[in-house]
């Protein structure tokens, strides 16, 4: 072989692989979302037929867009919200980095058109609230003096989430008013959240049934 053939050769080899690399190209895609550029392929994007990243990548003609001097895809939203949508469409998990808000990636998938996606978010935004309602309730206690004769009244006029727990007759020698009726400890209880964790039961309750439990926040 000629040094000319070698020389023609070897241009020829440039070329080709030149020209592959550029085939495998045309497969990716760059977004300058909100100033911050991420890459990935078309094939990731359109995984959700419908969204909006598809299209654009589509180069929809009913989806205006525009590209910066590099190329990039230009989208007018938050970037700190983008990855988790990004790559919820590579692997179908929902990743979302603990310093980030769950509420803003729900609306960027709103956004995107990714309904799978915003529903995802949507329940782990409900389970967390419904595990901070829980983390917040306490159970609380209150034991409660009354004579027989209150006792009935007392059961019907128990209100606003009181609970009746145990009654305990503890005898007339805990009369405190000159009756020989007998005395009885009832034993109540309500599941309070933080909100209402310092508030009086007092103010929970109506008629009788407040007096007492006036006299048993007393006691206790």
């Amino acid at each position: 072989m000629t040094s000319r053939e070698a020389r023609h050769r070897d241009v020829s080899t440039q070329s080709d692989d030149t020209e592959t690399q550029k085939k495998g190209m045309r497969g990716w895609v760059r977004l300058n979302v909100g100033g911050t550029c991420f890459m990935t392929s078309k094939a990731t994007l359109c995984k959700e037929p419908l969204s909006f990243l598809c299209r654009l990548v589509q180069d929809d003609p009913e989806l205006p867009s525009a590209k910066d001097e590099s190329g990039a895809y230009l989208i007018d939203r938050d970037p700190t919200y983008f990855p988790p949508v990004l790559n919820y469409l590579r692997h179908g998990k929902l990743v979302i980095n603990k310093h980030i808000a769950e509420e803003g990636v729900y609306e960027e998938a709103e956004f995107y058109n990714i309904p799978t996606l915003a529903l995802m978010v949507q329940r782990r935004i409900e389970q967390r609230e419904l595990d901070r309602c829980k983390a917040n309730v306490n159970h609380v206690y209150r034991v409660l003096q009354c004579q027989e004769g209150e006792l009935t009244q007392m059961l019907s006029t128990f209100t606003d989430g009181w609970k009746i727990e145990q009654i305990v007759s503890v005898g007339s020698q805990y009369n405190y008013g000159g009756s020989d009726q007998a005395e009885f400890l009832v034993v109540v209880s309500r599941d309070v959240s933080d909100v209402h964790r310092n508030a009086s039961p007092t103010e929970q309750a109506d008629g009788k049934a407040r007096e007492l439990l006036d006299r048993g926040s007393r006691m206790w």
